[in-house]
């Protein structure tokens, strides 16, 4: 008996080891990448702790061979990560590693930890063979196969400019992917075999927006999502990288149907992690044309979500539009000016908004007025009247997502920043009541915490409001004034809203 432990603490003694080099190898390498060239192939390594945690939600086998393909391999870490547990948990399982990196400036410390889990699998009697292809994956993916029972990955993160090779590579699979990792992703969900698995940390920004809308149905045509897990911090899993980005793992099976999604969450990748299981028509509603992936983990979600989803008017239902601001500063700097004359019109950036109401002349360091340099200047106005402006890009320190005021002008025509959405009235203003009870309604608790189930980035697109539910226009007027006003403390925004709820919904 005491010859078994033995034998099970240096087996462990043996896996940890081969971790602790592992990632003492990623340090070195991080340390020594060039920062332009980590920047154009969008590197960030993956921490060991990290690696442990993605590596664990994959669905081990008992027996038989697993072939597993780690793109972007950088210096090994997932794949440690993945032999490891093999190591630890199912050593009958014969192993073939497949890794694939471009960069040839990390490949040396690559082939040492293949080199590594190998001759650590000799030790525990486990069967491991290890291959490493220098290709760019995107141009080379279908050399590889599609015979794969897991892909496991940290794809690279920078953006594919349009007409690059790499968007013509992914044309010719039938996928239009605008980033670096949408593209790895879905050559990933190629690469496997009936029943493979995909487990990825990835960027949550394709969950939603027009961006990625036919990433996500080519994504989701072939992977049935099974797990979820959501960091609750953008600033500990990469840490040593700088990395602010919103992360999540999500894990599939390639031609599966699954009927429950696990949905996980921790603050970082070493804290305790909390799961529960939802239905997987909670994630991707069935009939949802933009396919989008909401993920309900913060507090309130699932009943902001069920509140959002039982209201009764679309936009249009409401007679509304919602479109993005029509000028677009840098492209149009001879129409900005400093000072107002009297062929001038206001000029309307996402800082004039400040306490509900869109405020103007404001001293941002912005031209806050707007001139007309050819006669086709006049379409970048909007007529005088009252609109809803709504922030794109939310800053950091916001507390809400969605930062709406309310602008008013009802003698001359403005011109709203590129950086906004704007709701009007077929072109034109909407009624005051209704805007400022719209207005009241977006800056909502109610609202944010819905916005967060499908948006897991600042931006929040014009398509992203049109696929929200609102209340009636007689409901939202009721809310509203005849003039804007400065919007109260949160909890009597709230407040309002939950009246609101409790009295015009429930009748």
């Amino acid at each position: 008996m005491a010859s078994v432990a033995k034998d099970k603490v240096n087996r462990m003694d043996s896996i940890a080891s081969l971790l602790a080099r592992t990632e003492g190898r990623r340090t070195q390498s991080l340390a020594s990448l060039d920062e332009d060239s980590q920047a154009a192939l969008g590197q960030f390594f993956t921490p060991g702790i990290a690696a442990d945690l993605i590596a664990s939600m994959v669905q081990l086998p008992a027996s038989g061979t697993l072939r597993v393909l780690d793109p972007g391999a950088g210096s090994g870490s997932l794949t440690a990560a993945i032999a490891a547990r093999i190591f630890r948990e199912a050593p009958a399982v014969k192993l073939e590693l497949v890794a694939v990196e471009l960069d040839e400036s990390v490949c040396g410390v690559l082939r040492e930890t293949l080199d590594d889990i190998r001759a650590t699998g000799t030790e525990l009697g486990v069967e491991v063979s290890t291959g490493l292809v220098t290709v760019d994956f995107i141009e080379e993916a279908a050399s590889l196969g599609a015979d794969f029972g897991l892909v496991i990955m940290n794809p690279p993160y920078a953006k594919i400019p349009a007409g690059s090779p790499h968007r013509k590579a992914m044309a010719r699979h039938g996928v239009e992917a605008p980033n670096l990792y949408a593209a790895f992703l879905a050559l990933g969900a190629i690469a496997l075999k009936p029943g493979g698995q995909l487990v990825a940390i990835t960027p949550r920004s394709f969950a939603n927006g027009p961006y990625f809308a036919q990433f996500r149905g080519f994504l989701l045509d072939r992977v049935s999502l099974s797990r979820i897990h959501v960091f609750e911090s953008r600033k500990t899993v990469f840490s040593d990288t700088g990395v602010l980005q919103e992360n999540i793992i999500i894990a599939g099976t390639r031609d599966g149907i699954a009927n429950t999604v696990t949905l996980s969450a921790s603050t970082g990748h070493e804290d305790e992690v909390t799961e529960r299981v939802v239905p997987a028509d909670v994630i991707v509603h069935p009939g949802d044309l933009h396919r989008f992936v909401r993920i309900p983990s913060a507090a309130g979600a699932d009943d902001a979500t069920s509140i959002m989803q039982s209201l009764p008017a679309t936009l249009e239902d409401l007679g509304v539009k919602v479109s993005t601001g029509r000028v677009v500063d840098f492209r149009s700097r001879d129409n900005l000016v400093s000072e107002p004359d009297g062929g001038t019109y206001p000029m309307v950036y996402p800082a004039n908004i400040k306490s509900g109401i869109a405020i103007h002349p404001m001293p941002i360091g912005k031209p806050q007025w707007f001139q007309f340099v050819e006669p086709k200047d006049e379409k970048l106005l909007v007529p005088a009247g009252a609109y809803v402006i709504i922030k794109r890009f939310s800053a950091k320190e916001e507390r809400r997502r969605i930062v709406a005021g309310v602008w008013s002008d009802s003698t001359t025509p403005a011109a709203f920043d590129n950086k906004t959405n704007y709701v009007h009235s077929n072109g034109t203003g909407l009624d005051m009541r209704l805007a400022t009870g719209l207005n009241i309604w977006l800056n909502s608790t109610l609202v944010d915490t819905y916005f967060r189930v499908f948006s897991g980035h600042t931006q929040v697109n014009a398509t992203d409001l049109r696929s929200m539910l609102f209340p009636s226009a007689a409901a939202l007027r009721s809310l509203g004034r005849d003039e804007p006003f400065e919007l109260p403390t949160q909890g009597e925004i709230d407040r309002m809203v939950t009246e609101l709820l409790d009295t015009e919904m429930v009748a």
